[in-house]
This record gives C-alpha cells, structure tokens and sequence, in this order.
C-alpha cells in the first residue's frame, strides 16, 4: 500500500460509520448528479475535511467497497454516441455486481434534459446472456430503451473500489470511485487509471451540499465524467472522441504521473 493509499485509509477511518440499513431511506432513484474528477492526494484532504460532516458507510467491516459493472450497447454504439453527441434525454444499460455481498443487478440509467438521472433496475443471476434474459432483462430493457438482449453485446467492462459517503441531514450521498480498470470485449484491450478519483455528489434537487464548500476549497471543479465512454475510448481507437479529448488527456496524465 502506498503512502497516499495509507493516508486515504486512515482519513476514512476517522469518519463514524453508517451501516446499509441506515441508508434504506437515501435512494435518490430520482435525482442530480454532480461530478467532479480529481486526485488521491486531493481525496486523502478531502477526507480529513469531511470530518464532523459526513459518515461513511460500512458493510461487514469494511468502508472500501468493490465493484465489476459492464455495458451493453447495440452494433452502432447508440448509447455511447447519445452521450457523445450531448443528446438528452440518453440512456445506459449497464449490468452491476457489488463484488462483497456478490449481488448483480441490471440497470438503466436515464439521463434527462434538465440534468436529472433516474435509474430503474431489477436482480439477475449473473452477467450471462442467457441468464439475464431469463430473469426478465430483456423486457426490463425493451419498455425502458427500446432494446432486447438480442441486439445489445457487453461492449466494455470496469472494476473499481469505492467509498461511500452521507453528510449528517442524510440528504446526500457521495460516491468516491478510484482504482478504475477498464477491459474492452471487442478490442480485448485494458486500460488503468492511475491516480484518478471520481467524486459523484448525488441529491434531490439542489438543497446545501457541505462538500461543495470542501471541494472548492481544495480547487476541485465540477467535470463530468462518464466510465463507460471514457473507458471505450481508452481500449477502442476506432470510436468517435473528438468530444472527450481534454477528459481523455487528463486521465492519461494521471495515469502517467502514478
């Protein structure tokens, strides 16, 4: 573990813990995202900044969560392109295992033209096609997007940890991913991410943030973000990317400096 590693370790033990029983009531299904891309060394400050403010939540002893999430999109890459070319309302369909408690569910993620993401998911077996179908997933998707199983493909994997964060009015969730690997189906290549840290501040509404005054103290600015496209122009030279250029040359940076 390195010493910035250490230091996030220790910062996050500071904060009390909220068990995932607790949280029951702070879904957000309906709600705004507000992402901001950083570093280790900024997420270690904010952190220690958090303190007094935020809990972190805490499953079988653990504050550090693992996820494994691939996407699905069809042969022309439309959700990728949705994103790309800004059209709202756009949509994800994305299968997700939370690698701790080994849960797997498929999703939705709708993104609509007045900033708000509403996600819609129900439980599967596993990431098999088969199996998804099985369970439903190919009517889930069919109502929400217009799309069945048989003409989607997983087109990009990810693996990452994160940390997960409430401030005291239980009104807010904030997601703290970092670690991110990518793994591309069709092209088979991998991609890392070095230091890279991507904060999600997830509410209803715009009701006061306490971590919007942390984070503009530490200078970190509001940048949106997306793994899924980030993580398909990182293995796939052959995609449209022309509008994640500066997204794609600062994760490289990072990952270059690690």
């Amino acid at each position: 573990m390195t010493k910035i590693d250490q230091s996030i370790q220790h910062w996050l033990e500071q904060l009390p813990p909220i068990s995932l029983d607790e949280m029951s009531g702070i879904k957000l299904m309906n709600r705004t995202d507000t992402k901001f891309v950083t570093n280790k060394r900024k997420l270690a400050a904010l952190l220690e900044l958090a303190h007094g403010q935020y809990y972190a939540q805490q499953i079988e002893g653990s504050r550090i969560a693992n996820y494994r999430t691939v996407y699905w999109d069809t042969p022309e890459y439309r959700f990728f392109l949705e994103h790309h070319n800004g059209r709202a309302p756009r949509q994800k369909i994305r299968v997700r295992t939370y690698l701790d408690s080994d849960l797997t569910f498929l999703e939705v993620k709708t993104k609509n033209n007045h900033g708000r993401t509403k996600k819609k998911r129900i439980t599967v077996p596993d990431h098999d096609r088969h199996d998804i179908i099985e369970a439903g997933g190919s009517d889930f998707t069919f109502k929400l997007t217009g799309e069945t199983f048989d003409g989607i493909n997983p087109t990009v994997q990810n693996r990452f940890q994160r940390i997960t964060l409430v401030n005291k009015g239980k009104t807010e969730r904030l997601t703290i991913d970092f670690n991110v690997q990518f793994h591309n189906f069709e092209t088979e290549e991998d991609a890392e991410t070095g230091e890279l840290v991507i904060i999600e501040l997830k509410r209803d509404g715009n009701v006061y943030s306490p971590v919007l005054d942390i984070l503009r103290r530490l200078r970190i600015k509001a940048s949106g973000f997306s793994k899924y496209c980030i993580g398909s122009v990182m293995t796939n030279d052959h995609l449209k990317h022309n509008r994640f250029k500066p997204k794609l040359a600062w994760v490289r940076h990072l990952v270059n400096s690690r």
